[in-house]
């Protein structure tokens, strides 16, 4: 199928590992052009080497603190043109309401949470001055699936999952439209680093982490390119009618609901 994304401009936060790396790489082989942004110049170098190697296609990155409102302006002031832009960035800490202080909750929310909302603001202006843009958020599971041990994420998640309906429902009236997609546990190599952590401490041996895995469907984490393939589907024109949703992507662990 094609996507028709070729020559489109596509800005992916938190670019160079995980989803985002895998977003990249998908969205450069469908002939975007693509901008990784995150705060690691060498991960950012790895992946733009590799994307180009295996694409052929355009590659920018920015080593920018995206949890900074000033790094934030400076790379809207150097991508204003962007067609797509990938929210991706962040990582909230796991732990409970007293597990985790304030500082160390803001700090997170301000990459995650109003890192999201204030680079939509500022790369929505420019969208809506040519009549025409995407915005995709990634988001997650926990949004919709409340855990008290992950409190933080919980919360943050599930506001910008408001916040991606709230804009989304109105956005098309400015030509532009915005979605989200919340992952469920995907084999990245931060969740691998997590689940090595928690077998150490549950089974005595980190390297028993894939045992973890056991009880999810198809006893196995996600794929980070099916996060990437539904994305670009996203972010086409092939899904021209679709905003102000959010899609989970979870294999119906979201839906796994008893009465008894």
């Amino acid at each position: 199928m094609d996507l028709k994304l070729g020559g489109k401009k596509v800005l992916i936060t938190g670019g160079s590992r995980g989803l985002g790396r895998a977003i990249g790489g998908t969205m450069a082989e469908e002939g975007c052009e693509v901008i990784l942004a995150s705060r690691t110049e060498a991960d950012l170098q790895k992946a733009q080497v590799e994307i180009t190697e295996s694409t052929g296609a355009e590659v920018s990155v920015h080593a920018f603190d995206l949890s900074k409102t000033e790094n934030l302006e400076r790379l809207v002031n150097v991508c204003a043109d962007v067609d797509i832009l990938v929210n991706n960035a962040g990582a909230i800490p796991g732990g409970s309401l007293f597990d985790v202080e304030e500082p160390r909750w803001r700090e997170a929310w301000d990459l995650k949470v109003f890192g999201y909302i204030n680079l939509t603001r500022m790369m929505y202006k420019n969208m809506k001055s040519r009549g025409s843009g995407v915005i995709v958020n990634i988001i997650g599971l926990a949004g919709e699936r409340f855990d008290s041990n992950y409190i933080a994420g919980s919360t943050g998640n599930a506001g910008l999952m408001a916040f991606t309906r709230a804009l989304g429902g109105w956005s098309l009236d400015d030509g532009i439209r915005v979605l989200g997609v919340n992952p469920g546990l995907f084999a990245t190599d931060r969740m691998i680093t997590l689940l090595e952590t928690r077998a150490g401490s549950e089974l005595g041996d980190k390297t028993r982490w894939k045992e973890l895995l056991k009880g999810l469907p198809l006893d196995r984490a996600g794929n980070p390119q099916e996060i990437a393939d539904l994305v670009a589907f996203l972010a086409s024109p092939k899904s021209a009618y679709t905003s102000g949703v959010v899609f989970s992507v979870d294999g119906g662990v979201a839906s796994r609901t008893r009465v008894l």
